[in-house]
């Protein structure tokens, strides 16, 4: 699927942003079209912005400003991030945030030239707390996807799978992915967002064509992969916090002598 900046619906990604790109069913190799019977996936974006100049060096904003948000716009479903919310949760190894950080090039629609530097220094995040995040998001995927309450992100495709299979399928998916892509994390540092190997079984869990003892018999498996994957993985415990830190302040300073400082330049010279 080839989608550009241009063709999605006005204000799903800020014009603040500085980087964009998809995530979801797209950027793991596993979307099925909406036209297709068994088609439940949306089309999954993530957006990264800059605040208002006042946020970061003045008293305008502050704790006042929204830090993220979450658009819907029919087939579209956009995951806004101000920068330094986005870069604390990469820090945190959440699996969603990194994911970002990890997609194809194809995948993403923007990317500034700080950003660029960032993503070309992005093991600074890989640590061995990957394994505690990824763990605790399959986990939640296990729990959801026995569950019959139906939640309003749910389609009428969805809801129908849910009663035929007994299980919501989507959520098996996710779990199992989750799983392969922290044992292989914590083994390599390197994050593999995009499916290859897997990509069939995935889609084959998604769409109902495994039972539920089945997935359950799998995901057991993956989690013991986890486990030994953490047990022999060399990344350092924690994230490279400094020098993330120090990427991200190289960022906002240019951000802010653009917006501000160059712009009183201008005034003076005009």
């Amino acid at each position: 699927m080839e989608i550009k900046i241009e063709d999605l619906p006005e204000g799903l990604i800020p014009e603040e942003s500085i980087l964009a790109g998809f995530r979801g069913s797209i950027a793991h190799n596993t979307y099925i079209p909406s036209d297709n019977p068994k088609g439940i996936d949306d089309i999954d974006l993530m957006a990264v912005y800059m605040a208002p100049v006042e946020y970061y060096i003045g008293l305008g904003h502050g704790r006042r400003y929204r830090k993220g948000s979450h658009v819907l716009n029919g087939k579209f479903d956009c995951a806004r991030y101000e920068l330094k919310h986005f870069i604390n949760l990469a820090l945190k190894s959440n699996p969603s945030i990194l994911s970002l950080l990890w997609i194809e090039d194809k995948h993403y629609l923007k990317i500034s030239d700080g950003m660029k530097t960032l993503l070309d220094n992005k093991e600074l995040f890989s640590s061995k707390q990957a394994y505690t995040t990824f763990t605790g998001y399959a986990a939640s995927q296990l729990k959801k996807m026995e569950r019959f309450n139906y939640k309003g992100y749910m389609g009428a495709k969805r809801k129908a799978l849910v009663d035929k299979y007994g299980y919501d399928c989507k959520n098996a998916s996710h779990l199992i992915r989750l799983l392969k892509m922290g044992a292989e994390f914590l083994d390599s540092g390197k994050l593999k967002v995009y499916r290859t190997g897997d990509a069939r079984m995935l889609t084959q869990i998604k769409t109902g064509m495994w039972t539920l003892e089945d997935v359950k018999q799998r995901a057991n498996e993956e989690l013991d992969n986890v486990k030994s994957a953490f047990a022999n993985s060399k990344l350092p415990a924690e994230p490279d916090r400094k020098a993330v830190e120090e990427l991200l302040m190289g960022i906002i300073g240019n951000y802010v002598y653009k917006e501000y400082y160059g712009k009183e330049k201008e005034k003076t010279h005009s």
